[in-house]
């Protein structure tokens, strides 16, 4: 029996970035003599074992073999004889199939160190065609490196594109397809995701919402990029390097969604793509399984982004029922990432990437000042119960107006 360090713990260290997690493959031994040895098995569809001391993961060697369309399509056998080889020629990318052994050998058969040096990502060898989720997966790799100068070669991106002809990307499981675009949401370069996928047709198959938005124009004035497909990413980029979070990402990506449903004629103006966004957001939201928390702040930015724009010009009622309605009294932390993806919006434009925000924090103070408001024993006496939400208001409304009016005050 032995053992090797496999996949992205050895590419990581070749590339001297932090290893997040190591997985290990177990070549000439049968799952009987690792249960023996105190391995729990855990894998459902191929043998899959946690070492009883560390709880990483430890594979058997194996092959696989395309029997059916779709994600689950494949057969697996694991026995003594499979070699490390076969084992690696199985896996996604060269830079994913290199090993290293107890003593330190990287055992490289497939070339990766070269594609490493070279910042390239590449298949293996022709079994890639054979799992559509890989098409996500190397869309994911792009956007966690391309700020280390990876691309996606040019043989991998036509044989993605010929899989997405053939009907494989529309056979991905809702599940999985969410799974590794919530992951790429999180990596530092998100937006090369979606770039990656429209490269080779994916992006209209799996997110139809989002590729409509390209070719769509918006006015120069306001968008110096013109392309409402070219500003969503631009918004999703500037995002990630505030540190948002992936539901704000994720809000950033789809805020503009209700643009592709502008009527041509009225093409560079978008009045009411606000509202227009909210069901595209929705039935993509059902179609993919998207948690809630994703949902509620997508749609709470498409329909108020606008607003949340043009604070500094709004009246104090105008505020106010703003708060009001995004519920920001209640879930404050979610109204400070609905700003946040607005931020996102506003700078995500060619040329405006450093332009200043202050919306967020004039929206910020008028809540914290209405959210103060109170309403003593006293003052409660002798009210309705209707009459005590009317004073509640009306002291919140005046707490907003003074907020305004000392943003307006000279420094």
């Amino acid at each position: 029996m032995q053992v090797y360090l496999v996949g992205g713990a050895v590419r990581d260290r070749l590339l001297g970035v932090a290893v997040r997690e190591r997985d290990w493959v177990v070549v000439g031994a049968t799952p009987e003599e690792l249960e023996r040895a105190g391995y729990l098995p855990v894998g459902r569809e191929f043998p899959v074992f946690l070492h009883p001391e560390t709880h990483e993961e430890y594979a058997l060697a194996r092959l696989e073999r395309k029997v059916a369309p779709g994600y689950r399509g494949f057969t697996t056998q694991a026995s003594p004889e499979v070699t490390l080889e076969e084992d690696l020629r199985r896996r996604d990318l060269t830079i994913n199939a290199m090993a290293e052994s107890p003593g330190g050998e990287i055992i490289d058969p497939y070339g990766g160190q070269a594609d490493l040096a070279a910042r390239v990502l590449r298949h293996v060898s022709d079994a890639f065609v054979e799992d559509p989720v890989r098409i996500l997966r190397v869309a994911r790799f792009a956007a966690r490196y391309a700020g280390l100068g990876f691309r996606v070669a040019d043989e991998t991106l036509q044989l993605m594109r010929r899989m997405t002809e053939a009907g494989e990307a529309g056979a991905l499981v809702a599940e999985r397809a969410w799974q590794e675009t919530e992951r790429a949401l999180g990596e530092s370069r998100p937006e090369v995701f979606f770039e990656t996928l429209r490269a080779c047709g994916a992006l209209a198959v799996i997110f139809p919402e989002i590729d409509a938005l390209h070719g769509v124009p918006q006015p120069p004035r306001w968008h110096p990029e013109i392309d409402t497909g070219v500003h969503v990413l631009l918004a999703v980029r500037t995002a990630a390097q505030l540190g948002a979070s992936n539901a704000v990402r994720f809000a950033a990506l789809t805020h503009d969604l209700g643009k592709a449903r502008t009527p041509r004629e009225r093409w560079p103006s978008h009045h009411g793509h606000e509202a227009a966004g909210v069901p595209l957001i929705e039935a993509l939201c059902a179609r993919l399984k998207v948690p809630n928390a994703y949902r509620e702040l997508a749609v709470l930015a498409a329909r108020h982004h606008t607003l949340v724009h043009r604070a500094a010009e709004l009246k104090p009622a105008t505020v106010l029922t703003l708060l009001e309605d995004c519920d920001a009294f209640r879930r404050s932390e979610r109204f400070t990432e609905l700003l946040l993806a607005c931020e996102a919006d506003a700078r995500g434009r060619a040329g405006r990437e450093g332009e200043p925000y202050p919306q967020a924090g004039y929206l910020r103070a008028a809540l914290e000042a209405a959210a103060a408001v109170t309403l003593s024993e006293d003052d409660r006496r002798g009210l309705p119960g209707p009459r005590i939400g009317e004073e509640v208001r009306r002291r919140r409304l005046a707490a907003v107006s003074a907020v305004k009016d000392g943003a307006r005050a000279p420094p």
